[in-house]
């Protein structure tokens, strides 16, 4: 997930935001990403977590990932994006999900979408998540499935989408932007737009994890100016909620514009 995380926890950034605000004190976190496990289907070539088939050692029992979310909620009601690694291979997800919901928090998933089913659709939606937020960094399956270095990853995505859209969950769609996509950057968005999207989220380019392998993929700082200025643009233009995060230079963008 395209998301400048440390090993279990952090704060700021965006990945599923409802309303895009959390609800805690002015002087708490708004937004915790919580890498709940390691473990993933996929093996993305920028992956910030370095993701693999096996998870990390030590990580939390059941127990203690309740126990992070009491001594969180002693302080501050932020955002809670359960990601990874991929969340749904979690066990106990969905535990995590409801126990998090009923301390108060809103809960939000990042997923890759492949193994999203029915069932799996339904389960996220009664056990509280209130959006999710899936990665589309290619407009066709060619370009996407070079991201995520499994064939079928882009099919599998939209298939998961659509059955979290029959679930009524709500989605938003982050892309990480490369010299690789950049030229498709329309085309995804296009894209969020015609599969029923409420967001759309571009990240820049993160030299971590296995991303620290990508130097040569990061966008010049001239392409880097213009892609943010259009960015800008879409805001009247499509029915998406639009957020730029890695990208400081979008807030004075904002303001200049």
């Amino acid at each position: 997930m395209p998301h400048p995380a440390h090993h279990e926890t952090t704060t700021g950034g965006s990945q599923a935001e409802p309303g895009g605000q959390g609800h805690g004190p002015a002087t708490g976190p708004r937004l915790i990403a919580w890498e709940v496990t390691r473990t993933c289907n996929l093996s993305c070539i920028h992956c910030r977590a370095a993701a693999q088939d096996r998870p990390y050692e030590g990580e939390l029992t059941t127990q203690e990932a309740f126990a992070f979310l009491d001594n969180v909620a002693s302080f501050a009601k932020p955002i809670i994006i359960l990601t990874g690694g991929e969340p749904l291979l979690r066990p106990d997800i969905f535990e995590i999900a409801a126990y998090g919901k009923a301390k108060g928090f809103r809960m939000t998933m990042a997923p890759n979408g492949t193994l999203i089913t029915p069932d799996k659709a339904q389960q996220m939606k009664e056990a509280g998540i209130e959006r999710i937020s899936i990665s589309i960094d290619g407009a066709t399956a060619a370009s996407h499935d070079a991201f995520r270095q499994v064939p079928g990853a882009f099919d599998g995505a939209l298939r998961g989408i659509g059955y979290a859209r029959q679930a009524g969950l709500e989605f938003q769609i982050n892309t990480s932007i490369t010299q690789q996509n950049l030229a498709e950057l329309a085309d995804i968005q296009k894209l969020a737009v015609n599969l029923g999207a409420v967001a759309h989220h571009i990240f820049l380019l993160v030299p971590t994890g296995r991303g620290k392998d990508l130097a040569e993929q990061a966008i010049t700082a001239q392409q880097y100016e213009k892609t943010l200025h259009w960015f800008y643009e879409q805001k009247d233009l499509v029915p998406l909620q639009l957020k730029a995060t890695c990208a400081p230079h979008y807030y004075r963008i904002l303001r200049q514009r």
